[in-house]
């Protein structure tokens, strides 16, 4: 028989395509690509939506219990850094500092993985000796939990 096969590989949570994405890698860059679109045909002058009301509707999209983490982080980080600019990254709630994404929250159910995650990303400053964490799996929130979620976010601007 000839013909085109693509290949696959089966990751366990996901199925990994040819190319090295998963569906949902490859749905969450086009989610980002749709972004800068949106982005460069608003231009300069033209009124620009609230990215925190962009933010708060992809919360609400969110199944129950990612859902409830994100609203959770969204009012902890708010509290923690006000001057935090929240903005839709990769088709995920996302929290800027001049211009550059601090700190972000990943869905369990977006890459269908058993455990939601607190991201950082490299303008944060958490560095701490030659290793120190930049992702935070979150099953639920404890008050301990906010706790220490707000002092990471107040040393991630600082």
């Amino acid at each position: 028989m000839k013909g085109t096969q693509t290949s696959t590989r089966n990751t366990g949570a996901a199925e990994e395509k040819a190319d090295g994405f998963t569906d949902a890698e490859r749905d969450a860059i086009k989610e980002r690509a749709q972004e800068l679109r949106a982005a460069g045909r608003r231009g300069a002058r033209a009124a620009k939506p609230d990215p925190e009301v962009e933010v708060l509707a992809k919360i609400a999209e969110m199944e129950d219990a990612d859902r409830v983490l994100a609203e959770q982080l969204h009012a902890i980080i708010r509290a923690a850094a006000p001057n935090l600019a929240p903005k839709l990254w990769y088709g995920m709630p996302a929290y800027a500092k001049a211009g550059k994404v601090l700190c972000f929250f990943q869905s369990a159910q977006k890459f269908k993985t058993r455990y939601a995650t607190l991201g950082f990303s490299d303008p944060a400053n958490l560095d701490e000796g030659t290793m120190w964490p930049t992702s935070y799996a979150l099953t639920k929130l404890t008050p301990a939990d906010e706790t220490l979620i707000a002092e990471l976010i107040k040393k991630a601007v600082g």
